[in-house]
């Protein structure tokens, strides 16, 4: 009984849960807006990488190395504190800038490597056959894609929601942070920050569950 009183006092007390679940809002928000714009980006970065325009693949090139090989609260903090220091941009808006372009390096190359995973041959027998080079892609090329890309672009999903755990420097309140400031107010860090984790864990195992789903239904219209 006594723990459960704590419970009660560390997460339901003053409204204390519908604090938890603002912040949990704004994390969602974040990795939901980066997810979509980073895997748009990520795909005119893979388009430019594996085209045959030369200015386009170094710049391609040269956006991969730079943005996987910093930090993601470095570039957080770059551009909260710098590039727009001076604009009238929300912290939300800037941490969605930041993370869909992280996001967008690691899609690229992931959509890269598939790209290089797919058998050439396939697509010139679908050309030979008569199909445009359009619908090669839709047919051929697509399909073996997202069958390859599917589960590292799960993990880069469930990464990014890990990566958003940071924008607390920047001055945002998220899950994070609203988890550590009722640590402090609570004197109960241990069983605060455990009950963060387990929601953290939630919105991983939602992510699996999400694409668990997909894959089960395009199963069973393969069986139909």
């Amino acid at each position: 009984m006594e723990f459960i009183s704590l419970i009660q006092k560390i997460f339901f007390d003053g409204g204390a849960w519908l604090t938890i679940l603002k912040g949990l809002g704004v994390t969602v928000q974040i990795s939901l807006l980066s997810v979509i714009f980073g895997t748009i980006l990520g795909a005119v970065i893979c388009s430019f990488r594996t085209g045959k325009i030369r200015p386009l693949k170094i710049f391609a090139k040269f956006y991969v190395a730079v943005i996987l090989g910093s930090p993601v609260l470095m570039l957080l903090m770059l551009f909260f504190y710098g590039i727009f220091a001076r604009s009238n941009i929300s912290p939300v808006t800037v941490a969605v800038i930041t993370f869909s372009m992280h996001t967008a390096a690691h899609v690229a190359e992931i959509l890269r490597s598939a790209l290089m995973s797919v058998d050439v041959g396939q697509v010139e027998a679908a050309r030979t056959l008569g199909f445009s080079k359009i619908q090669a892609f839709k047919l051929v090329t697509l399909p073996q894609i997202t069958k390859i890309s599917k589960p590292v672009y799960q993990s880069t999903i469930i990464n990014l929601i890990q990566w958003t755990s940071v924008v607390g420097y920047v001055t945002i309140t998220d899950l994070t942070r609203v988890i550590n400031t009722t640590a402090a107010r609570t004197m109960q860090p241990m069983i605060t920050i455990i009950g963060g984790m387990l929601i953290y864990l939630a919105l991983a195992y939602l992510v699996r569950g999400i694409f668990a789903l997909s894959d089960y239904k395009k199963r069973d219209g393969e069986t139909e």
